[in-house]
């Protein structure tokens, strides 16, 4: 098998140039650097810290006290449907 030496690769990241585009290049480098990495892990069966599963810092969760969280109003939804009157306990 012939090694791949800095020709080919000059030749190969010019016709990718050239279909893609200069723009939708660093995406592509991006995205399958990514998948490069996952599949790596997934391989060595490393459970790192993932990426996707990051928390952005700098969004902050801004809700009132009078207004409930859709996740608060489920709770006490499902309460509300669960309880039990005080006579009928079995």
């Amino acid at each position: 098998m012939p090694n791949i030496g800095p020709l080919e690769i000059a030749i190969v990241v010019i016709i990718a140039l050239v279909i893609f585009g200069p723009k939708k290049l660093p995406e592509l480098g991006s995205s399958l650097g990514k998948g490069m990495r996952e599949f790596k892990s997934s391989i060595s069966g490393d459970d790192g810290p993932d990426e996707s599963l990051r928390v952005d810092s700098s969004v902050e969760e801004t809700t009132t006290d009078d207004e409930p969280t859709p996740v608060a109003e489920a709770a006490q939804d499902t309460q509300a449907q669960t309880a039990v009157p005080a006579g009928h306990a079995s």
